[in-house]
């Protein structure tokens, strides 16, 4: 699931009160108007379990994954 369509499910209330952020810098990572930074690519897809990844959030730096999960640092 990419972030829009777990926005339209969820909301973005949800999302900003999971992360601590306020609805509006969800409204503008939505809109592509601002990046998501790396930190927050994760905190989403903690927040979300993993039904948006951090993967598709940043493929420039995370991914693609290819089916293989981050095990934390070794």
């Amino acid at each position: 699931m990419n972030l829009i369509s777990y926005l339209d499910e969820f909301g973005n209330s949800a999302l900003a009160q999971a992360l601590g952020v306020t609805p509006s810098l969800i409204s503008q990572w939505k809109t592509g108007r601002r990046n998501i930074s790396p930190e927050s690519a994760i905190r989403i897809e903690r927040a979300t379990a993993g039904a948006v990844t951090r993967a598709e959030l940043r493929p420039d730096i995370f991914g693609p994954l290819g089916g293989i999960r981050d095990q934390g640092a070794v």
